[in-house]
């Protein structure tokens, strides 16, 4: 708790003077483009590693990084947290593109993969369901994150059921079919400190350098509807 009010003095004696025109204008609102759904995890900072500012993202974080999915009426099958945030980004907010983040390491995953359910956390274990159909996936096999750690393999597949878990909400799945919204599937290496992008015709996670970093920056000024097919992986 220190730290934290010592970088709160920090901010307001040092950075604050750079920011104070940025913050007076989001002050009459927001306009993020796109919608971020990452993990709770404290070593995840999206807005430092993807170099955002404030009013860039807006921000759905919880354990695991994880959607439920919904029922054909668009109701959500589980915690309806996510849900919200879904509706409100869509239906409120000019987000044109969602991403789900996962990342290395993550605690949810390996707590899905060791089977976890303790009494003395009943929302945890509950919560955790979410993730069961990745397990599925991960278990029939497949090549995503071949090499990796199987919980890094599993958070990777994760990522991808998210993905799917999205459109089974008709308000995402009508902007797909429009080609108003875009999903993408990252995942962010803690230790390298790079963030990886699902690429479906490859079949894996590739890094995002400078090469694909660019590959990826064209795509996005394609016309909506012809990017790389089919995010499963199931």
């Amino acid at each position: 708790m220190k730290k934290l009010v010592q970088g709160l003095l920090d901010f307001q004696r040092h950075s604050l003077p750079a920011y104070r025109s940025t913050f007076a204008r989001l002050a009459h609102g927001q306009a993020p483009d796109c919608l971020f759904i990452g993990c709770a995890d404290s070593r995840v900072v999206p807005n430092l590693f993807a170099s955002t500012n404030p009013g860039d993202l807006f921000v759905m974080r919880n354990v695991g990084n994880m959607v439920p999915p919904s029922d054909a009426a668009g109701l959500s099958l589980s915690d309806r947290s996510e849900a919200a945030a879904l509706e409100f980004a869509l239906l409120t907010l000019p987000v044109k593109d969602i991403v789900v983040c996962g990342h290395s390491g993550c605690g949810a995953m390996k707590a899905i993969l060791s089977g976890y359910n303790d009494q003395k956390t009943p929302n945890l274990s509950s919560w955790l369901d979410v993730g069961r159909p990745a397990l599925a996936a991960f278990e029939r096999g497949g090549k995503i994150g071949e090499g990796l750690a199987p919980y890094d393999r599993l958070s990777q597949y994760s990522v991808l059921q998210q993905m799917e878990n999205l459109k089974t909400y008709p308000l995402v799945r009508d902007r797909l079919a429009a080609g108003t919204v875009r999903l993408h599937g990252w995942w962010f290496d803690i230790g390298q400190a790079r963030v990886h992008a699902y690429r479906p015709s490859l079949e894996r996670f590739t890094p995002i350098d400078e090469l694909e970093g660019e590959r990826m920056l064209k795509e996005l000024e394609r016309p909506s509807g012809v990017e790389e097919a089919s995010t499963s992986a199931a």
